[in-house]
């Protein structure tokens, strides 16, 4: 009989043998590392005004983006699927372009006020239109703010859901700040922040 299939990739495997870590693996596997988002990670998903999505492209070209939005901008549609909506952007797509071609997507949670803990959602993304996701999902509420109304939703099947270690993870502080969502005002953008436009 075949020994269960371990999380993780045989990179990860080869690598806890060659620096001894396979103990601690194997024990952060058995005890945190699930199929599925358990209530409170469901809890913890709902209050998040932010996440960090990676995806790559076919040929394994990497990107790392931001999405945010008020609590509850991601939508917990079960314990094996949530979703995030995709607002109006600079127009690239990086990371649809990247989904288009590999659907497997890494999201990243991480609360630096509360609790500092993160969470990590990894699985597979399919996009859909914001209408038909809403016919999909018709008790998933619209968003009322104008400038923040989803163009289409990234909706992403849970495969792995574990916790990410409060060690590293920054203490921050809330302040009030005025966002200006859906502007294309390249200055409340932050457009040329890093003097690229002059620049070959």
């Amino acid at each position: 009989m075949e020994p269960p299939q371990k999380p993780g990739s045989e990179g990860e495997h080869a690598l806890q043998c060659a620096y001894g870590t396979e103990e601690r693996a194997d024990r952060f596997y058995a005890e945190q590392v699930r199929g599925r988002l358990l209530p409170a990670m469901v809890d913890f998903v709902r209050r998040m005004e932010m996440v960090f999505v990676a995806t790559s492209d076919a040929g394994g070209e990497c990107d790392a983006s931001l999405r945010s939005g008020p609590p509850g901008f991601l939508a917990v549609l079960d314990d094996r699927t949530l979703a995030y909506p995709e607002y109006r952007g600079n127009g690239v797509h990086a990371s649809l372009g990247n989904i288009s071609e590999n659907a497997h997507v890494g999201l990243l949670m991480l609360d630096f006020e509360r609790d500092r803990i993160g969470l990590h959602v990894n699985g597979t993304a399919r996009i859909v239109e914001d209408a038909d996701f809403h016919a999909e999902r018709p008790g998933v509420p619209h968003d009322p703010a104008p400038g923040r109304r989803p163009e289409r939703w990234v909706v992403v099947h849970v495969e792995e859901a574990y916790v990410h270690c409060r060690k590293h993870i920054p203490q921050m502080q809330r302040v009030p700040v005025r966002r200006s969502w859906g502007t294309d005002d390249p200055a409340r953008k932050g457009g040329d922040y890093f003097g690229a436009k002059d620049t070959r």
